[in-house]
């Protein structure tokens, strides 16, 4: 039996990966079996998450014993394909092939183009002079922004030092380390620049992947803009600051039925500054398009948690510009000298072009969520490097305030089933859709897998049975009062987008609207049910799904047995989204198990920014010592 005939017998591939085998077989009946199979694991790749197939690993794919060609054999069959194309470089554009061989990776050629052209964008923006800062105007205020910083290396006021000279700066951190807090500081030296040389004020745009990331964000902001006025800042420049957020969709715009943006490389954006919150949500496809959407000389700011799970779809974007921008724990000299220049004025010149990706990353390391309803960090260092045995002994310890195990429980609504069903059934009693929508974030289920039983599919259906009681005259089946919903598709049109929480609510006759965040939160936007793209319950939700959002109480959910989905990113990134209380629900050896896997992608981007080390390759835990630089065949694991 041939190759591709066995992944398609044994389920391995979709029919659309399987449908792209076959017309290439139809085109060309002479096409090997061996190229037929790799070009539908290359479309099955981009499914999982990867930007393409490495074929000396397909095992990344599909599961289980299979006859795999040699790889010297593979390799050399894909380079005799007419469906294969070649390049001669790396920065070269594919020639009009179906698939691109480079790298030790065999991409579908759009993919491969995806990345070529955003590394292409990342070092256009990293490598545009800024104009010169006036370090005398600006150090006083930078030590009144600061003030701890001349107690020795505060990494908040070198984010806001480094980024002020670089127009690319990617500032990482775990919750609560004070990212929204850098950005609100920078953004008034910024203001305070442009004053003081008597320009206009820099436009400023505040995006992220999904609505609530980028409300959450500019929540954040005007807390942080309210302490700035507390600390004496000129109120000119506190006013200067956004206040709005916008999905990376909106900001692009949106054009209804067309992949393509308003803005791009011949329409860019109309902003000198642009900051990006979640940046490990964003997919390649998207951050290429804002990329190429960012004119010369606007300022991108990156912030993102490198340790959560990467994007729901192809690429690890932000974990591949980490890379290839360094170590973000080692102090530049040039960087450390700005810091020293803005606290004792000297001359601080512009950064010249650079010759190579001149990123810049800043981590933040101190923790400043931390309250004493919830005590979360030593379990979340101990889940993102990976010490099973310290998060076991930490969960059953009871010591974390607002942290409870549930030791082998797997279902929330038997043990806990009264207070969930309160609470659910209180959201149809708000005010108003807008406070509705607000209580509606207080406590989210969250799971690892989306179907099964103790999937959220599973999960919800039973939610639904318990709450939906007799349907009111006149009310749509399948939508009852306080039914919470979650987009899964882009609508455009409707300005929904993937990811968006809303909330059924019926007026007296029975007529029910669903309702959903607006441009402010106090104005909903109200939709018959029938008019929604696709969408489903949200009682329960993926971890996935619930990236970029928060809630009050967060009940993580872990299935009976180990699942290939189950990874430390996947589990950090659960427990990182309560704000309050963290229920976790699992056991010692499903817990072990996730936290030995690195949710892991291949990607060529960190290559094509400067690294020299082939794909991404194998890296060791942070806790351990550094791996040796791996062959390009190896892949990477973040």
């Amino acid at each position: 039996m041939s190759l591709l005939a066995a992944l398609k017998q044994r389920n391995a591939l979709r029919t659309l990966d399987h449908a792209l085998a076959l017309s290439l077989r139809r085109l060309r009946p002479d096409t090997p079996d061996a190229v037929l199979a790799a070009a539908a694991l290359a479309s099955l790749a981009v499914s999982q998450g990867h930007a393409g197939l490495d074929p000396c690993q397909p095992q990344r794919l599909v599961e289980g014993d299979a006859d795999w060609p040699a790889p010297a054999d593979w390799l050399a069959q894909l380079r005799a394909s007419p469906w294969v194309d070649v390049p001669d470089s790396r920065t070269a554009p594919a020639a009009d092939a179906p698939l691109v061989l480079e790298n030790g990776l065999l991409y579908l050629r759009r993919y491969r183009e995806y990345e070529r052209r955003l590394a292409e964008g990342l070092q256009r923006i990293a490598s545009q002079p800024l104009p010169a800062a006036d370090p005398d105007a600006l150090a006083a205020l930078f030590a009144q922004l600061f003030p701890q910083a001349r107690e020795g290396i505060d990494h908040q006021a070198r984010a806001a030092a480094v980024a002020l000279r670089h127009p690319l700066v990617l500032v990482t951190g775990g919750p609560g380390t004070g990212k929204t807090t850098t950005i609100a500081r920078l953004l008034v030296l910024l203001a305070a620049q442009a004053a003081q040389a008597d320009t206009p004020l820099p436009r400023v745009a505040l995006a992220a992947p999904t609505g609530r990331a980028a409300e959450r964000m500019a929540e954040s902001l005007r807390l942080a803009v309210q302490r700035l006025r507390l600390l004496g800042i000129a109120p000119a420049l506190c006013d200067a600051m956004p206040t709005t957020g916008t999905t990376l969709h909106r900001l692009l715009g949106v054009i209804p039925d067309a992949p393509r943006f308003r803005h791009h490389g011949d329409n860019p954006l109309p902003f000198e500054v642009v900051v990006v919150d979640e940046a490990s949500m964003i997919d390649l496809p998207l951050m290429t398009k804002l990329v190429e959407a960012i004119a010369s000389g606007t300022r991108l700011v990156l912030l993102g948690d490198p340790d959560q799970l990467p994007s729901v779809e192809a690429g690890d974007v932000l974990s591949a510009v980490l890379r290839a921008s360094g170590d973000g724990l080692r102090t530049r000299a040039d960087d450390a000298q700005a810091l020293r220049t803005l606290l004792a004025p000297a001359s601080l010149q512009p950064v010249a072009a650079a010759t190579r990706f001149d990123g810049r990353r800043v981590q933040l390391q101190r923790g400043y969520r931390q309250t004493d309803a919830l005590d979360l960090a030593p379990l979340a260092h101990a889940v993102r490097h990976g010490d099973a045995d310290t998060a076991l002994a930490l969960l059953r310890g009871g010591t974390l305030a607002g942290v409870h195990f549930h030791e082998d429980q797997s279902d929330p609504l038997q043990q806990h089933r009264a207070p969930l069903l309160a609470h659910w059934r209180g959201l149809g009693e708000a005010a108003d859709p807008g406070q509705a929508l607000a209580n509606a974030g207080r406590i989210r289920l969250l799971t690892a897998v989306r179907e099964g039983p103790q999937g959220a599919r599973g999960l919800n259906a039973r939610i639904e049975a318990l709450l939906a009681g007799v349907p009111r005259p006149g009310m749509a089946p399948g939508y009852f009062h306080g039914r919470l919903l979650l987009v899964t598709e882009n609508s455009y049109r409707h300005r929904l987008f993937n990811g968006d929480i809303g909330i059924c609510l019926a007026d007296r006759h029975g007529a029910v609207t669903a309702w959903f965040p607006g441009d402010t939160p106090d104005q909903p936007r109200g939709f018959h049910p029938g008019a929604l793209p696709a969408h489903e319950s949200a009682f329960a939700m993926t971890v996935h799904k619930a990236q970029g959002s928060e809630f009050d109480t967060v009940w993580l959910q872990l299935p009976r047995r180990d699942n290939r989905v189950l990874s430390r990113e996947l589990v950090y990134t659960g427990m990182t989204r309560a704000r309050q209380s963290l229920h976790v629900l699992g056991s010692a050896e499903v817990i072990g198990a996730a936290l030995k896997r690195h949710a892991s992608r291949l990607s060529g981007l960190a290559a094509r920014l400067g690294e020299d080390t082939g794909v991404a390759g194998e890296a060791a835990p942070d806790a351990a010592p550094a791996a040796p630089t791996p062959t390009p065949a190896q892949g990477q694991l973040f």
